[in-house]
C-alpha cells in the first residue's frame, strides 16, 4: 500500500514543538511531511500521524518574487475608499491614558492635547482633503440610513473621488454629488434604490440630484445597466411581509412582461409593485394598491395603470374580489 502524497511545506517549524518531532518514534527516519490541509506531521515512510491540528503562523498567501511578497504582505486596517485618506493615517485617541492604561498627568495631558490638535489639522493639508471628508461623512450618513451594504459604499466613493479629480465638484453642492454617487453605485451594483429614496435623506432636490447624475454617467462614461423590475420585488415583499411564494409568482409575471415587451420604457419599482399586487391576489395575501405604493415608493395611480396593463396583455385569471 503505498504512501499517500501530500504538499510539502518547506522550512516550516512550530515554534512549540520540539525537534522530535522531526524524527519518526517507529521507523526512526526524519522524512517528515507538512500536510498543510488537515494541519498534520506525517512520516513519509511508515505513514504514522507524528501531530495534528498544526497551526501555521506563517501568511495565507504565496509570493514567487520579491516584488510579489512586498505588494502583497500587510499590516494594519485594511485600505477603504470611504474615509479621506483612505484609512492610512494614523488617530491619537481620545482617552488621555498610557500604553498601562493609568492616567496621564495633568502636564501630559496637555501635551498630549496639542498633539491631538496638530495631528488632526495634519490630516487634511489641502482643500481636496477637505472636501473629501466632507463629501466622505455625508456619503456615510446618507448609505448609513438607506441600509446599503459595504460594498456600495465603496463603489460610491470611487465615483466621487474620479469626480473629484475630474473637477466636477467645483461649483456643485458636495451632498448633491455624493447622492448621485451612491445613486449611480445602486444602479452598477444591481441594489434596488430609486432617486427618490436617496433624495429623502438629503436637503437637496432631486432636480440637482438626477443633474449630477447624468454628468457623472457623461464626464466618467460610466456602464450603467438597464435597472430590472425582479430585483425590486424581494424587497418589497420583505417589507411588506409577504412569503416567498409570493415574490416567487411576481417574479414570474415580470419575466412573462418582459418576453412581451410590457416592460419597456416602464419605472422598473411601478412594474415590480404591480406585478406583487396580482401575486397576492392570486397566492391569496391580499395587500392593498396604497399599501403596496407606499413601500415601492410611487403612486397608487401608477400601481394601477401597471396592474391592468399586465393584467391585459398577460391575461392572468384573477380570483373575484
Amino acid at each position: 500500500m503505498g504512501t499517500p502524497e501530500f504538499r510539502l511545506k518547506r522550512n516550516f517549524r512550530p515554534s512549540s514543538e520540539s525537534e522530535e518531532l522531526f524524527r519518526c518514534p517507529v521507523c526512526k527516519g526524519t522524512n517528515i511531511i507538512y500536510d498543510p490541509e488537515r494541519g498534520q506531521y506525517v512520516c513519509a515512510d511508515c505513514g504514522i500521524v507524528l501531530s495534528e491540528k498544526a497551526v501555521d503562523q506563517g501568511p495565507e498567501w504565496r509570493a514567487f518574487t520579491p516584488e510579489e511578497r512586498e505588494k502583497r504582505s500587510r499590516v494594519g486596517s485594511p485600505l477603504t475608499q470611504t474615509v479621506h485618506d483612505k484609512g492610512l493615517s494614523t488617530i491619537i485617541d481620545w482617552r488621555d491614558r498610557d500604553a498601562f492604561g493609568r492616567h496621564l498627568e495633568p502636564r501630559r495631558r496637555l501635551e498630549i492635547l496639542r498633539w491631538r490638535k496638530w495631528q488632526i489639522r495634519a490630516r487634511i493639508q489641502s482643500s481636496i482633503d477637505r472636501n473629501l471628508a466632507q463629501a466622505m461623512n455625508e456619503l456615510d450618513r446618507i448609505a448609513s440610513q438607506l441600509g446599503l451594504p459595504r460594498n456600495v459604499r465603496e463603489e460610491a466613493a470611487v465615483i466621487y473621488r474620479k469626480a473629484v479629480e475630474k473637477g466636477l465638484v467645483r461649483g456643485r453642492s458636495i451632498e448633491s454629488v455624493v447622492a448621485a454617487a451612491i445613486y449611480a453605485a445602486c444602479r452598477r451594483l444591481k441594489i434596488p434604490r430609486t432617486l427618490d429614496e436617496i433624495v429623502k435623506y438629503t436637503k437637496v432636490g432631486r432636480k440637482d440630484v438626477a443633474r449630477c447624475y447624468r454628468l457623472l454617467l457623461r464626464e466618467l462614461e460610466l456602464r450603467v445597466p438597464i435597472a430590472d423590475p425582479i430585483d425590486y420585488v424581494p424587497r418589497i415583499g420583505a417589507l411588506l411581509g409577504l412569503s416567498g411564494s409570493v415574490m416567487k409568482r411576481a417574479a414570474e409575471i415580470l419575466k412573462k412582461a418582459e418576453e412581451k415587451g410590457i416592460t419597456a420604457g416602464k419605472d422598473p419599482a411601478g412594474l415590480a409593485a404591480a406585478a406583487i399586487y396580482i401575486a397576492s391576489l392570486l397566492e391569496d395575501e391580499r395587500r392593498t394598491q396604497k399599501e403596496i405604493a407606499q413601500v415601492a415608493g410611487v403612486t397608487e395611480v401608477t400601481v394601477r395603470n401597471r396592474y391592468k396593463e399586465l393584467v391585459r396583455e398577460l391575461r392572468v385569471p384573477l380570483p373575484p374580489q
